[in-house]
């Protein structure tokens, strides 16, 4: 029993001090209504000012950060300069070569086509001289040439 009544005792107390607490959040509900903050409208115009002015900082730059960009991509180029003088030089290098080589053929073809004129020629001499000492032989050799070209 006496721990019964201690244990009254305690509750007992604690009750009044949760009632102390109470009424005292009470009284302190009851000041912060009474309590009215005015809101001044010039405050907040001037509040809401020195937000939008920070606000346009920060779009002027951005604006300039774009329109840094935008020189940057209007002057990019897909191909260096340096990249186009090396196929410049290599493209007018390749057409000399090619001319080189080109007029190199040239003059080898005619002068193998001089050679061939003149072995037909060393191997018509002795046709020719030999026409030339029988001349009856010569015309009947042509006409055997006109016969076989009308049976082709």
């Amino acid at each position: 029993m006496k721990k019964l009544d201690e244990i009254m005792e305690l509750m007992a107390d604690e009750m009044a001090d949760f009632k102390s607490s109470v009424q005292e959040l009470q009284k302190l509900c009851e000041q912060l209504f009474n309590l009215s903050i005015p809101i001044s409208t010039e405050a907040l115009e001037k509040e809401l000012n020195i937000f939008l002015q920070k606000q346009e900082a920060e779009k002027e730059k951005t604006d300039e950060i774009l329109q840094g960009i935008e020189r940057k991509l209007k002057h990019a180029k897909l191909i260096p300069n340096n990249l186009l003088i090396l196929f410049g030089i290599s493209g007018i290098l390749a057409l000399g070569l090619v001319g080189y080589f080109a007029y190199n053929s040239h003059i080898k073809q005619e002068a193998n086509f001089e050679i061939y004129r003149t072995i037909l020629e060393t191997q018509n001499k002795p046709h020719e001289d030999y026409f030339a000492q029988y001349p009856e032989i010569q015309e009947a050799y042509c006409e055997w040439l006109e016969e076989n070209k009308r049976d082709l």
